[in-house]
């Protein structure tokens, strides 16, 4: 029976190489089905391939964790075979999370652990202690575990650095960061994190740290994570220009892959013909050795590894896979797409405050383009919304979702600092829609979507639409710093309605952010904070305490986060406060530069009010000859301004995007609520610097609000 059940195994090996899953399966299921018993040992073995196969290549969990809780009870038994009980905890492990049953999770990688404690299976058996830590740590995540996850990560850590392992060592030194950025409980415990994942990576020889992509692309993202958490911009490009670097690199590794074996395979198809004479074979295969080298080269062993052999010899292929250790851990944080879609995105939280909105709308419309193309092989497209998803989809799905929104909302920031103000309807929209056909998924979303419902409100002048929906946006966000920069723009929305009660209004949401505004890591909220206060006091006369506001804000502007608009907006007050104190040469000096960087970024409302005070400026110096040249060019500006608004006015969107009730999604049964909750998550932010919008008559600000990421940790065991 033994040879009956290996010629079934060879056999469905056979049909999953090409792609027959349901085939391959059915030669496996023969074996359990069959009314000859077949030994327990079998049995388990072809078990464990059949859940294989189905969490690899199908949505059918349930089949799976069938087949491995009938493996479990077969295995208990057996007083040996260790490999098989770890490798049966640990599929079964993954199929819990997948269903979100967390209790059962924990329960079943307990008795993994209890299994290792007994065991003297050495390196192997450590390595299986490190991957049910590992997987526990997960789970504990999930639940909000926090300290016991790093708990379970911490004695991993110290089970890789009894096996000197430093890669291994690596892979939990990150976990443990990602844990402390999602908990942050404090900075130096995070700090720590830091400085030791720094000391472990560079005990790896550059060498291996270039084969170690997976764990390249986590450890850079996140210290660029905790260093944008803290408005440590300067520090974080370097680790930016790293994963850019690198995601260039393998991006070109994998063309040259595709178009070598696409070579190869015409060479293997030459050799295939039986008519080839000897001159022509001997040619087609030196050349095929030759390709074959070169793809291993590309490759490298460690890009393919096979199952063991009582599985089968499935393959997992280099191409979507980015491992943060070795098996049986192959811990992956996310796809290869997600992972470049997160780069793009990073590229672009850089160079939008510097103005380089060339390059950020190309990545932004790189990252659509890949998450829209894993949205559709998921199953995502027009039609399809939460509830239509598998379980065993929603976390990947997650991801995606949350990337796209991230993307979208730094394609409305963009268009409303150049006064695309079309563009941005378009983009806001969509992440409306987004939002109505996902909106358990996507709820963290609601908040931001009417932040840029309130950024786009004010662009066309509708403060009290405006204020409305900052203050909603403020209302639905539990992150403090989203709701002091939300009470910051619904402040500026008052300050422009110009008369005194708004003025107080403004003044009550600015005073309780100015009362915390040191409480905040980083200095985002504090520059904005700043930036509005000093404009209101300016407006009120109180012209000396208005200078020391805005002094100290666009020092901490300028040497902290190095974004371009909020600098110029910070100047263009500065300069009206200037010539409000009769400086004239300040004034113009400080009213030149303020300019300068306002045509950098096409920022027409912010050059409007610089030319209106230029034009005041040389009025008080009597330039007649200067003043007449800069108000032609004010009064060009301000039609093309006016056109711009028309333009977004008169478009179907606006009237909807300005009314001040909120985006109503489909409500969910509290069956389809938890499906769609469940599952890992990981919080960090992604802070990207602020600015706000200052005119003389019609107040714009940049949108450019940065929420929690949901990272959707997803830690897929090899299958």
């Amino acid at each position: 029976m033994k040879t009956v059940a290996e010629g079934l195994w060879g056999l469905a090996d056979y049909e999953e190489k090409k792609g027959e899953i349901g085939k391959a399966v059915k030669c496996l299921e023969a074996i359990c089905q069959s009314q000859v018993s077949f030994l327990p040992i079998i049995e388990i073995k072809t078990r464990l391939r059949i859940a294989t196969l189905l969490l690899k290549h199908s949505n059918n969990v349930n089949h799976a964790k069938s087949h491995l809780e009938r493996s479990q009870l077969l295995l208990k038994s057996i007083p040996s075979c260790f490999e098989l009980k770890c490798r049966a905890y640990s599929l079964l492990s993954q199929c819990y999370q997948l269903v979100g049953a967390i209790p059962s999770q924990k329960q079943i990688l307990n008795k993994g652990l209890e299994l290792i404690s007994t065991s003297e299976d050495g390196f192997s058996g450590r390595l299986w202690y490190c991957n049910f830590s590992s997987q526990l740590a997960n789970a504990l995540t999930i639940e909000g575990d926090h300290h016991g996850s790093i708990s379970a990560l911490e004695n991993g850590l110290m089970c890789a650095t009894q096996m000197c392992y430093p890669e291994l060592q690596m892979f939990f030194a990150t976990s443990i960061l990602h844990v402390h950025l999602m908990q942050w409980e404090n900075e130096s415990s995070v700090q720590d994190a830091v400085n030791r994942c720094n000391v472990i990576w560079e005990s790896i020889g550059s060498e291996k740290r270039q084969q170690c992509l997976g764990l390249l692309f986590y450890n850079e993202l996140l210290h660029v994570f905790y260093l944008l958490r803290i408005c440590d911009y300067k520090n974080a490009v370097q680790h930016v220009d790293k994963l850019d670097a690198a995601m260039k690199s393998d991006l070109q590794r994998r063309q040259q892959i595709k178009e070598l074996t696409k070579e190869l395979d015409a060479v293997n198809e030459s050799l295939s013909r039986s008519d080839l004479n000897y001159i022509d074979r001997s040619a087609l295969s030196g050349k095929q050795a030759h390709l074959e080298e070169q793809l291993n080269n590309l490759t490298g062993n460690d890009k393919e590894f096979s199952e063991p052999i009582y599985f089968g010899s499935a393959r997992r292929t280099w191409e979507d896979k980015l491992e943060l250790a070795p098996p049986p851990i192959d811990g992956e944080w996310l796809p290869k797409g997600a992972i470049y879609a997160l780069v793009d995105l990073t590229v672009v939280v850089f160079n939008r405050p510097k103005g380089l909105f060339k390059e950020c709308l190309k990545r932004i419309q790189s990252g659509l383009q890949t998450i829209q193309e894993e949205l559709k092989k998921l199953g995502i497209i027009d039609g399809v919304g939460e509830v239509d998803l598998q379980h065993s989809a929603i976390w990947i799905a997650s991801v995606y979702l949350m990337l796209l929104m991230h993307l979208l909302e730094n394609k409305v920031a963009v268009d409303l600092t150049r006064s695309e103000f079309v563009e941005a309807q378009k983009a806001l929209v969509q992440m409306r829609n987004w939002y109505i056909r996902f909106p358990t998924i996507l709820q963290a979303c609601e908040c931001v979507i009417e932040m840029l419902r309130g950024q786009y409100s004010h662009c066309a002048g509708c403060y009290d639409e405006a204020n409305y929906h900052f203050l909603e946006a403020s209302r639905l966000s539990e992150n403090k710093s989203m709701q002091a920069m939300c009470c910051v723009y619904a402040a500026i929305s008052y300050i422009c309605m110009g008369d005194a009660e708004s003025s107080a209004k403004a003044l009550d949401l600015i005073g309780p952010v100015l009362g915390v505004m040191d409480s905040f890591t980083g200095v985002r909220e504090k520059t904005s904070v700043l930036l509005a206060h000093g404009f209101l006091l300016m407006r009120q006369q109180n012209l000396q305490e208005a200078r020391n506001r805005l002094a100290f804000g666009l020092q901490t502007t300028h040497n902290t986060l190095g974004n371009l608009q909020l600098v110029s907006q910070y100047l263009t007050v500065l300069g009206n406060l200037g010539l409000a104190l009769r400086d004239t040469v300040q004034a113009r000096e400080i009213l030149r530069s303020s300019l300068t960087l306002a045509k950098k970024l096409n920022d027409i409302p912010t050059q409007i009010w610089v030319l209106s005070n230029l034009t005041a400026l040389y009025q008080q110096l009597g330039e007649k000859g200067c003043e007449m040249e800069n108000l032609d060019y004010q009064t060009k500006k301000v039609e093309d301004l006016q056109k711009r608004i028309s333009d977004a006015c008169s478009s179907s969107h606006h009237v909807e995007l300005i009314a001040k009730v909120k985006a109503e999604a489909h409500q969910l049964s509290e069956i389809d609520i938890k499906r769609a909750i469940s599952g890992p998550s990981m919080s960090v932010d992604l802070d990207i610097p602020e600015s706000i919008g200052l005119s003389a008559t019609s107040l714009m600000t940049q949108s450019s609000r940065l929420m929690d990421f949901d990272m959707g940790r997803l830690r897929k065991r090899k299958a």
